[in-house]
This record gives structure tokens, C-alpha cells and sequence, in this order.
């Protein structure tokens, strides 16, 4: 019990943490293709589950499991190895639905099903660290950050392999990586190493069996995602897949009926899209590369769309294409002979198709002399160029099914808040444009929080009439919103209705616009969209924002939630609605949130809570003692002030590497490493044996996520002027050491009990990982109805109350 953990249990550890965490991440990815994206925190709420229910399983059978530590952290990795694949295999067979979610209460029972099945292997990963807590709890801090620093370099590992294979086919690869840790623990406690090798070998072998004769690597897709549509459509097949961490691209051919996508192309266009092939990411989303020959009165369709119209009103001479994706912005902007075209994509794995696996087919549009290519986050690309526009086009880039349904509610994007809207007009030319097209909803949604955006940000730039700078046109499926740099002149307005009149699209806005000029011809019950903009430009307009039903506040970089429209208020009414199509309505993702919170509530509370305070007495803990407050305070608060801060700040880093993916790499891995090397350290201060001391990393804590949260528009100044490979180096420099201090009080705390009552050291494991269970989903509900700047303090508050809480081993059961 008194002994230091060998290396060999430090790395076996590492490598459990690598792959519970690398297990975490896959999930995600997994779940984004099958289901939606708003997955992602309930996915990791499920994980800490699995580690808080193993608090409550070593609580009561910790004296038991230690008297077999060697052999019971094996059989905990083998099982490990085999539940990570073989449970999300069965979970495929579950028929859950979350469409279904609100009028059908069998789907409330495969969501409770998954939940529990997922964090199973969580659990089996949780015993063996939480296992050896209790073993060596005269050295908590090695193993922590043993855990720690596995975790932060399953983080990198898990992007890596995502780039190389496809997400279902790494499952085993992380099952092989719990074998691999079972052969070390073994090595150190059978005496028969060799047995324990046929053993571990056996076992694996069993494993193997059990999961190929389960195994179905065909994704088992929503059959409400746009591919799984599409698919029904006879000859309509996948052709090619293409993945990596950004998403998964499945490219289809359609050679009975040819595809046509053409999003808000007019009623009454002449000619019609070429043969085309579609691509979907992560089986949603769908865009498409057409057959250009060179000759552009084959792409005369794309003139008959809302996105042409900048085109009609002057000349254009040098333009920026934001998401250029599979060309067909690029295409619209050939066909207008423009001579200058910034084309900026996010995904490299797209522009390879286009620019090589599919050139010819498309015109090596990538290639033309006019184009020039970049593979970069929109904002990133525009913070960091010097070049002014006639036109910046930002393109369609969601879904039109999930953007209505709410799916899309969860989803941050920085390309809609007002600061991007401001970042894109200060890079336009003396009266040029900023055009953004929509997806029509009913009633009005997105387009009126654009307009709301637009409307702060001209007044960020010191406009003092927005309403003379914006125009808003509609077809029957999109909207386009243009912002002039400068007022918008009679010949600009003379042409934007003719343009409209030709095409059969409505003006819904323009300055000086009469109601008897709007909904001619695509005509709504009410000219909804132009009674909101006129609104939203005039002296309603704050009075307008708080009566609408939906939630239309310009969207910032503190909630970049664009896609957030939910009100509490209007639920009622939208759920008396239900049955005459009110579904439409909700905020599908948001409210699937809540359910999760619910019920992770539940779970935690039914499976943690309530068996650890039955049988406290069994625990060592007597009637009277305040002892099982302090460690349900101070445990509580840790788990949810960690991952309060650790996702505010993968947020807020986004905007400094401009590119989610290296936001995430580079804040996790730096997080967790600086927090393992932080809990190494935390040995020293452990041993002071005073709670003062910890006092000191929890001050440290509050003072560095203040300062950064509160400077972060002059951090993200000073970075964004520096090289890729210096902002990189300069987030890490910012990260390390607030992960340092966040890594010690967690085995502060655990080595306190370690020397006043060992007993509860699996308690303190479970009530950790209950607050956790709980701490991911609401953070996420805190930062989209208030923000990453309340969801830190908030952090901060839990921190500071930690402290205060601290059980320090002066304080022993009476």
C-alpha cells in the first residue's frame, strides 16, 4: 500500500486513460455521422458516468478487489478491450430516434439503453485507475498524472488516427491498446509472467470472436440525414468515401434519375443544372461538384439564384469566396468573368476532390488562373489577409433538414457573429459587398438574427444608419442579405428589382422599399420578413428582439450559438402545435440537451449519490459526521469547475488557430499534459499536510482565467498578427500553466483522505465523477444561454468554493 507504482502500472495506467479518452473522441465523431452533432456532450457526459457509478463499485468492494489488485485491473482491461467496440455495435442495433424523442415514450427508453451501454466501457477503464488510487494513495499524484498525461496523449493520437482510417475502424485498434496494457500490469503481478501471457493471449482471442462474430462496420445512419434520403432514389449510389477528423465525405452518383442541386434557383429559370455528383459530409449537408467544359453558358442556372445578385449591381473585379467547398460559388463567379477570386475551404480532403480526383470532371476549376486557392477557417483567413474586396460571399454551408429541425442548434460557428460580420466588412473596398444567403424558414429565424448582426455590427463600425447599407431578397428556399460599404444607390436599387422582377423573387428589403412592393410573388400569409427587417433597422428594434418568439439576439464571439433560437416562453404554444407540424418548430438539439441533463441528473443521482449516502456508515463515515460534506463539496466542485474551463477555453482558442481541429488538439493535450506534470508536482504541497496550501493553485486557478477571459480580445489581437507556427506556441505558453495549477487539487484532496479516512477514497472517486457526469452538458447550456464569459466565473466560483471545502486531514471522523 506504501509502495511508489512501478513504471510499468504508470505506462499500463497512461495507456487506459489514452484509450478511454481516444474511445471519448471516437464517439463524437461516430455519433456526428450517424446521428447529429449536438451528440458530442452527451457523449461525454456518458463517459464520466462510467467513471462515477466506478466510484461506487470500488467504494463497497474496494478491501475485496484489493487483496487481487494485479488480477482485477487485467480483467477490468481485457473487458475494457472488448466492451469499447462490442457496445457500440450493439448500440447500432438500437432503434433510437431522437425525431421521435417527444411523442413517442419508447425512444426515452433506447436513449436511457445507449446511455447506460456506452458508458460501460468508461466503467471498466474507471476501475482501473480509481483502483489504483486506493492502492497507492500515499502517491495519488503519480497516478493522476499518469492519467493525465495518458489522456492528453490519447487526444493527440485519436486525431492522428482519424486522418488514416475511417472512425469504426479504429475501435479495435483501441482494444488492442488495453491488451497491451493488461501485458503490463501482468509483468508485474503474476508471478508466472508467461501463464499470465497465455492468459491475456486466451482472453483476447475470446474477445476477438465475440466482437467479429458482432461486427457490422456499416454505420448505421439516421434515416432522417440527407444521405440516407438521397439513397432511396433508384441508381443513387456511394461511390467513394473519404475521412478525416473534419468529417466524413461520401461522394454519390445518381444514373437513373441525375441529380439536380441548385439551392433557391428560381421559379422561373430557362435553363437547368448540368450532370453533377453529390457530396455529403458526415452524411448530411449536401453539395455538389458540377461537369464544367469550359463553357460558361452551361452554368447560366447558377444567374438564376439569390446569390447572383451582387453580380447585377456594378462590376466586379476582385472577390473572396468564404467555404468554396465543391465550387459552385466559384462557378457562379467564373460565369460573371470575374478576374480575381480568393477561394478559401475549410476541408483539404474537399479541395482534393475537385482539384484532383475529380478535375476533369469539373473544369480544374482549382486550377483556372483566375482562382487562388486556400486551405483555411474563414475567419482565420480574413484576420489575417491585407486584401480588400469588391465582394465577400459567404456561402450556404449547413443543411437545409437539419438547419430547420434544430439540429443545428448546439453547433458554435464563428462565422455569423458580429465580430466575423464586422472582421468581413472592414476588408471590403469603398462600396463593396458582403453577401450572405439563408435557407428560407417559417416562421422567419436566421435570416432576422443576420439581420440583427448586421445591424450591431455596421453600428460597431459606426454607421449611423444600417438601414440605407442592407438589402434583403427572397426565392422560395433562400434568402440573400447583401451589406453595402456605404449607402446603396438609386442605380443599385434600380437594378436589384429588375433582377428580382426577371427572376421571380421578392425585394423584402431595401431602403425606402414600400409594403405594396413586397411578397409578389413566393407570398407568405403576412410579409413576414419584411415587417422584421423594417423592424430590426429602425428604433423597434430592441423592443422587436425581446417580443419575438424565437431567440433572434445578434450572435458574438462570447455565444457564438447562430443557430440557437430557442425561448422557454414559446414552448407551450410550439408543444400545443405538436400535432399540426409543430415539430418544426423546436429546437430539436437543444432540447435533446436538456433530456440528456435530465437524466444525467438521474442516473447520477439514482447510481452515485444515493447508494455512497445509504451505506455512508458502511464507508466510514458516522451519523453527525460534517466530514461527507466537505468531500462531497469539494469533489463536486472540482468536477464541474475543471471541464467548466477546459470547454470554455477549446472555444475561445478556435478563434486564435482558426481551425477547430487544432483548436481541440492543441487546448486538450496542452490541458491535460501541463495538468499531469501539475499533479506531479502537487506531491510537494500534499505533504505540507495543511489546507492553506491549497489555497495556492486555486488562487493561481482564478487569476489566470480572469485575466484571460477578460483580456482575451487583446490576446486574440496580439496572436492572430503572428505566424501559424507562433500562435500554435503562444496558446500552449497561455494553457500550460493554468493546466499546471488545475492538475493539483484533485490529488491534493485524494492524498488529505489518504491520511485521514483511505476508506473514502473511492466515495470521493464517485462523487467526482458524478459532478462530471453533469458538468459537460451544462456547460454547454450555460455558454449558449449566457456565454463562455459566466460559464468561466461561474468555474471560478466552484474553484473558490473548493477551497473553502477543502478536506483537510485535521478534519476526521468523530
Amino acid at each position: 500500500m506504501t509502495r511508489r507504482p512501478a513504471f510499468p502500472l504508470l505506462l499500463a495506467i497512461a495507456a487506459t486513460s489514452s484509450g478511454s479518452l481516444a474511445y471519448e473522441v471516437l464517439l463524437m465523431r461516430l455519433f456526428s455521422i450517424i446521428q447529429w452533432h449536438h451528440f458530442a456532450y452527451l457523449i461525454i457526459s456518458l463517459a464520466l458516468l462510467g467513471y462515477g457509478v466506478s466510484g461506487v463499485f470500488l467504494a463497497f468492494n474496494r478491501e475485496r478487489l484489493i487483496g487481487v489488485y494485479g488480477l482485477a485491473v487485467t480483467i477490468n482491461l481485457l473487458l475494457f478491450g472488448i466492451a469499447a467496440p462490442a457496445c457500440f455495435l450493439i448500440a447500432q442495433q438500437i432503434p433510437f430516434n431522437p425525431a421521435e424523442l417527444l411523442w413517442a415514450p419508447e425512444q426515452l427508453g433506447y436513449l436511457s439503453g445507449l446511455y447506460l451501454l456506452l458508458a460501460l466501457p468508461f466503467f471498466f477503464a474507471a476501475n482501473v485507475i480509481g483502483l489504483s488510487f486506493f492502492r497507492y494513495r500515499r502517491d495519488v499524484s503519480s497516478i493522476y498524472a499518469a492519467d493525465l498525461c495518458g489522456a492528453g496523449i490519447g487526444s493527440l493520437s485519436i486525431i492522428v488516427l482519424l486522418f488514416v482510417l475511417f472512425p469504426e475502424k479504429i475501435l479495435p485498434a483501441i482494444g488492442g491498446l488495453s491488451i497491451v496494457a493488461s501485458l503490463l500490469v501482468q509483468s508485474l503481478f503474476f508471478r508466472r509472467w508467461r501463464a499470465g501471457v497465455r492468459f491475456t493471449v486466451g482472453a483476447a482471442t475470446v474477445a476477438a470472436v465475440f466482437v467479429l462474430t458482432l461486427q457490422d462496420w456499416t454505420l448505421s445512419i439516421s434515416p432522417y440525414k440527407g444521405l440516407s434520403q438521397q439513397l432511396r432514389i433508384p441508381g443513387t449510389e456511394v461511390v467513394e468515401n473519404y475521412s478525416s477528423p473534419l468529417g466524413l465525405l461520401s461522394v454519390i452518383e445518381s444514373t437513373q434519375m441525375p441529380l439536380r442541386h441548385a439551392p433557391g434557383l428560381s421559379l422561373n429559370a430557362d435553363a437547368e443544372p448540368p450532370e453533377q455528383l453529390g457530396v455529403f459530409t458526415d452524411a448530411d449537408n449536401l453539395s455538389a461538384i458540377s461537369r464544367y467544359d469550359g463553357n460558361s453558358n452551361n452554368l447560366a442556372y447558377l444567374d438564376q439564384s439569390t446569390s447572383a445578385l451582387p453580380y447585377h449591381l456594378q462590376a466586379q473585379e476582385k472577390v473572396l469566396i468564404l467555404g468554396a467547398g465543391t465550387g459552385s460559388d466559384v462557378l457562379q463567379a467564373l460565369y460573371h468573368k470575374i478576374p480575381a477570386i480568393d477561394a478559401v475551404e475549410l476541408n483539404p480532403q474537399t479541395i482534393a476532390l475537385v482539384k484532383d480526383k475529380h478535375a476533369d470532371f469539373a473544369g480544374h476549376i482549382y486550377s483556372d488562373p483566375r482562382v487562388r486557392l486556400h486551405t483555411a477557417e474563414a475567419r482565420g483567413f480574413v484576420a489575417t489577409s491585407r486584401d480588400r474586396y469588391n465582394l465577400i460571399n459567404l456561402s450556404l454551408l449547413d443543411a437545409f433538414g437539419a438547419s430547420s429541425a434544430g439540429l443545428y442548434a448546439l453547433a458554435e460557428t464563428y462565422l455569423y457573429t458580429e465580430e466575423a460580420l464586422k472582421a468581413y466588412l472592414e476588408h471590403l473596398t469603398p462600396g463593396g459587398y458582403l453577401s450572405m444567403t439563408r435557407w428560407v424558414k417559417m416562421p422567419p429565424r436566421d435570416t432576422l438574427k443576420l439581420l440583427a448582426t448586421a445591424s450591431a455590427a455596421l453600428k460597431t463600425l459606426g454607421s449611423e444608419n444600417p438601414e440605407q447599407n442592407i438589402v434583403l431578397i427572397r426565392s422560395w428556399q433562400t434568402a440573400t442579405m447583401l451589406i453595402k460599404n456605404g449607402a446603396f444607390s438609386e442605380a443599385e436599387l434600380a437594378a436589384l428589382r429588375r433582377f428580382c422582377d426577371e427572376r421571380g423573387f421578392d425585394t423584402d428589403y431595401y431602403p425606402g422599399v414600400a409594403q405594396s412592393e413586397v411578397n409578389r410573388f413566393n407570398i407568405l400569409q403576412e410579409p413576414y420578413y419584411y415587417q422584421a427587417a423594417t423592424a430590426l433597422l429602425g428604433e423597434e428594434r430592441e423592443a422587436f428582439i425581446a417580443d419575438y418568439k424565437f431567440n433572434i439576439k445578434p450572435a458574438t464571439d462570447d455565444r457564438p450559438y447562430f443557430f440557437h433560437f430557442f425561448k422557454w416562453r414559446t414552448l407551450p404554444e410550439i408543444w400545443s402545435l405538436l400535432d399540426q407540424g409543430g415539430m418544426s418548430l423546436l429546437e430539436s438539439g437543444y432540447l435533446l440537451l436538456i433530456a440528456g441533463l435530465v437524466q444525467a441528473v438521474g442516473v447520477s443521482f439514482l447510481l452515485i449519490i444515493v447508494p455512497l449516502w445509504f451505506w455512508k456508515r458502511k464507508l466510514g463515515i458516522e451519523a453527525g459526521s460534517a466530514l461527507h460534506w466537505r468531500i462531497f463539496f469539494y469533489f463536486s466542485c472540482l468536477g464541474l469547475a475543471f471541464l467548466f474551463v477546459e470547454i470554455a477555453f477549446i472555444q475561445k482558442f478556435i478563434l486564435i488557430l482558426h481551425h477547430p481541429l487544432y483548436a481541440i488538439t492543441v487546448v486538450v493535450s496542452t490541458f491535460l499534459l501541463s495538468a499531469g506534470i501539475g499533479s506531479r508536482f502537487s506531491k510537494k504541497l500534499s505533504d505540507k499536510n495543511n489546507r492553506l496550501w491549497i489555497t495556492m493553485p486555486i488562487a493561481a486557478i482564478v487569476l489566470l482565467s480572469a485575466v484571460y477571459i477578460l483580456e482575451f480580445q487583446y490576446i486574440t489581437g496580439f496572436l492572430l498578427q503572428r505566424s501559424e507556427f507562433s500562435k500554435v506556441l503562444g496558446s500552449i505558453a497561455l494553457i500550460a500553466p493554468l493546466g499546471f495549477f488545475m492538475g493539483m487539487p484533485f490529488p491534493m484532496g485524494m492524498a488529505s483522505l489518504g491520511r485521514s479516512v483511505p476508506a473514502l477514497i473511492p466515495w470521493a472517486w464517485g462523487v467526482n465523477g458524478c459532478a462530471s457526469v453533469i458538468s459537460a452538458i451544462l456547460a454547454a447550456l450555460i455558454a449558449t444561454e449566457f456565454g463562455f464569459t459566466v460559464l468561466v466565473f461561474s468555474a471560478l466560483w466552484l474553484y473558490a468554493l473548493a477551497a473553502f471545502s477543502f478536506p483537510a486531514a485535521e478534519n476526521r471522523v468523530r
